[in-house]
Order: structure tokens, then C-alpha cells, then sequence
């Protein structure tokens, strides 16, 4: 498939409630396992939200194909980590009819 340069290192990640004790519970990020990806930066804004303003920013991420219900699998909900960056996963669609590759939605958010 020609174009895909999987050169970034990401960490896949899972939410998981854990029990707090209490009757209740606390989310925490589970990684999945690590997948080499192809990151393009798509589109940008700022919003104001009145004391801090917000930059987002979405990507598109190329990742190798993995069989449905795989952990290695990424699915909205779960999210990518870079160091201390994070990509929620918003959308995922193969990128290919064979499913070799799918492709990520993800959006980026960082205080500005």
C-alpha cells in the first residue's frame, strides 16, 4: 500500500473502571500494547472557553490491520499516547478492502 510510513511509535490504550471501595469507581488507562502508526496533522482550531482557551487539533492515524475483537484492534473510545501527548480515537475504518491497514480518527487537545 503505497504512501503508508509507519515511523511513530504509539501506545494503545483502553479505559478500565476500576473499583473504588466505595460503591463506585475510578477510570484508568490500561495500555493495550504498542503499534507502529503514520500520523498526518488534518485540521486545526482554538476555542475560548472563557478562563482557558483550547487548541484541537485532528489527526489521521494509519495503523497495521487487526482482527475484530483483537486487544490490538483500536476502536473509538480507546486512545493513542505519545509520551505525554494523548489522541482519543473518535472513528476507525480499514483502510484497505483486505483490512491490511486501518485508519484513525483521532483529535488532540492541549491547552493553549
Amino acid at each position: 500500500m503505497s504512501g503508508v510510513h509507519l515511523a511513530r511509535r504509539l501506545v494503545l490504550e483502553a479505559r478500565q473502571r476500576v473499583d473504588d471501595g466505595a460503591g463506585g469507581y475510578i477510570e484508568s488507562w490500561n495500555a493495550q500494547g504498542a503499534l507502529w502508526a503514520d500520523m498526518q496533522a488534518r485540521t486545526g482550531r482554538e476555542r475560548n472557553g472563557g478562563e482557558v482557551t483550547m487548541a484541537h487539533t485532528a489527526y489521521r492515524i494509519v495503523v497495521r490491520g487487526a482482527p475484530q475483537g483483537a486487544p490490538s484492534r483500536p476502536v473509538p473510545g480507546m486512545r493513542f499516547r505519545e509520551g505525554e501527548r494523548v489522541f482519543p480515537i473518535q472513528a476507525v475504518s480499514e483502510r484497505d478492502p483486505a483490512g491490511r491497514y486501518l485508519t484513525c480518527f483521532a483529535i488532540e487537545e492541549v491547552a493553549a
